[in-house]
């Protein structure tokens, strides 16, 4: 479904939002985008699904502009404004997993938790890092992944440079990278289903989560299976509506004419 550019877009209230892997500390966040996301989408519910704050970066150099403030400062707002925001720490900011059941600035601290939505159904939120072997066996090699990654996303900024000297649009060299590996993707289909094992021994209808930085919101393992995505590379939020309806928003910036355009990146699975 393609998106209209607008210079305005107008503000769209959703009964919760759902955000993850934003990576704040790291040359990698788009904080402006999310900043412009937020300024035009809000939501009774913001629940942040891990990875938003990057300690894995900040402890081996610290980068803080004051986009990565501005989007701490407008989601405490956020909540004096009276919006319930529930922080689920993931493996970047498991600095906070030492303040399960705390609050700061109104933003309530949990483990994981689970989202009844409007139309009655469950589901677990949980960042996800947990079932992903090589985090949680293999931790040396998750961090040297992580620098890989970080490699990865500085050749593509270089890259996309380069394309819009040409008048080419924005793609993403080190997505299609991972997406072409066979290991990458057989990773990515274990990851969910382990996702979807553990929901199904909550007895709930589906589960939310994070970590693997890929979009997703499908049906396949016999619950419903939800991934926020990131705002490193795809810069996407799951929505839940009034009427229950999930769905998955990518926020891009359109260069023609500056404007930052949403638009659903998968259609809702049937």
């Amino acid at each position: 479904m393609e998106g209209r550019a607008v210079t305005e877009p107008a503000t769209r209230r959703f009964r919760a939002l759902f955000i993850s892997d934003i990576h704040l500390g790291t040359r990698g966040c788009q904080a402006d985008k999310l900043l412009d996301f937020l300024r035009h989408h809000e939501a009774d519910t913001v629940y942040l699904v891990g990875d938003i704050v990057d300690g894995w970066a900040l402890r081996s150099s610290w980068y803080w502009p004051q986009a990565h403030n501005d989007v701490v400062q407008k989601l405490l707002r956020q909540a004096r404004k009276g919006a319930r925001v529930i922080y689920i720490p993931g493996n970047h900011d498991e600095f906070l997993r030492n303040y399960y059941g705390t609050h700061f600035g109104g933003i309530e601290v949990v483990e994981n938790t689970i989202h009844e939505a409007a139309d009655g159904k469950r589901y677990l939120v949980v960042h996800g890092d947990m079932f992903d072997l090589v985090v949680t066996q293999a931790r040396w090699l998750a961090l040297l992944g992580d620098r890989a990654y970080d490699f990865a996303i500085k050749a593509n900024r270089i890259f996309n440079a380069m394309r819009r000297v040409f008048g080419a649009p924005y793609w993403s060299l080190s997505k299609w990278a991972k997406m072409k590996v066979k290991n990458a993707v057989n990773y990515i289909g274990a990851f969910e289903k382990a996702l979807a094992t553990e929901a199904q021994q909550h007895k709930v209808d589906g589960v939310i989560c994070g970590h693997i930085h890929t979009a997703a919101l499908h049906d396949d393992f016999g619950l419903r299976y939800i991934n926020c995505g990131d705002w490193v590379e795809s810069c996407t939020a799951v929505a839940e509506g009034h009427d229950g309806h999930f769905e998955i928003i990518t926020w891009i910036n359109d260069g023609r004419q500056n404007a930052l355009v949403p638009v659903p990146a998968q259609a809702q699975a049937a």
